[in-house]
């Protein structure tokens, strides 16, 4: 992502450069798929399974995450406020009711000199073992670059993170599709997923400005694409390892470009 393009923000109404969903879209979202999504987690205890808020996020908390180039020049930093926390529940088929603790969050990107970049209203929420992270977190600017004044709208796959996986588990993939259009035509998707997730160990102690963290990696395939047309997709792909804490989130991250050279590391850096 290029940290020095400043992106335009507008009310929930504005149909041009809007990447910020309405919390009721989030959360409706996040309700709708929380009953199917999948996890690869082996069996855990009961009390493991007990999930009563997304990483243990409470209101007014403050989160920053450093960016860094491969080399590690500061990029910037993201900063993250949970504005509100609650407590919802969805019937399956069969009647059976399964509680869903979602968490309301404002993000910005800023650049080395603290101006802003870019705004996100996000919604995370956790269900029975797993923790789900808006697919709108993981969005490609730079891929929207050239559709400034076009309506845009999402579709997030938000990004499961269980409590205690097996070493080697496969997880579900997740991302945020955005359709590109006009008053009278379809113009283009724009999609940034990661795919082929996966727990690739055991759990590490991953040292960051924020503290020292017991973490599950995860392995992925973070891939950025275009299509004009269905015989036509640009696509960007990459590796992507993220070290994750159950209790406190994402931790570490960093993504590598198609020929295996560090590009980006992100690092918690307030918590």
């Amino acid at each position: 992502m290029s940290l020095f393009r400043t992106w335009p923000l507008c009310a929930t109404a504005c149909s041009l450069l809007l990447y910020t969903p309405s919390w009721g879209q989030e959360a409706s979202l996040a309700k709708s798929r929380a009953p199917h999504a999948k996890s690869a987690s082996q069996p855990i205890s009961e009390k493991a399974a007990t999930c009563t808020t997304a990483f243990n996020m409470r209101p007014g908390q403050n989160l920053e995450y450093q960016l860094l180039d491969g080399k590690g020049k500061a990029l910037g930093t993201w900063r993250y406020r949970v504005v509100k926390v609650g407590i919802s529940s969805v019937t399956s088929k069969k009647g059976k009711a399964t509680a869903i603790a979602s968490v309301q969050v404002k993000s910005g990107l800023y650049d080395t000199g603290n101006n802003v970049l870019a705004q996100q209203d996000l919604t995370f929420f956790c269900r029975n073992d797993t923790t789900f992270t808006d697919g709108l977190s993981i969005i490609n600017y730079d891929a929207l670059e050239s559709f400034n004044n076009r309506r845009l709208n999402y579709q997030a796959t938000p990004i499961a993170w269980p409590n205690q996986p097996a070493t080697g588990s496969k997880l579900p993939n997740g991302g945020v599709l955005v359709q590109v259009s006009s008053p009278s035509v379809a113009i283009a998707k724009v999609e940034t997923t990661q795919r082929q997730r996966k727990v690739s160990g055991e759990r590490v102690s991953v040292r960051v400005p924020a503290g020292t963290f017991s973490c599950y990696p995860v392995e992925s395939q973070r891939e950025v694409s275009t299509a004009a047309r269905a015989d036509l997709v640009l696509k960007n792909t990459g590796r992507q390892v993220d070290y994750y804490d159950p209790a406190v989130g994402i931790v570490k991250t960093e993504q590598y470009d198609n020929r295996g050279k560090l590009v980006q590391t992100r690092l918690l850096s307030k918590h």
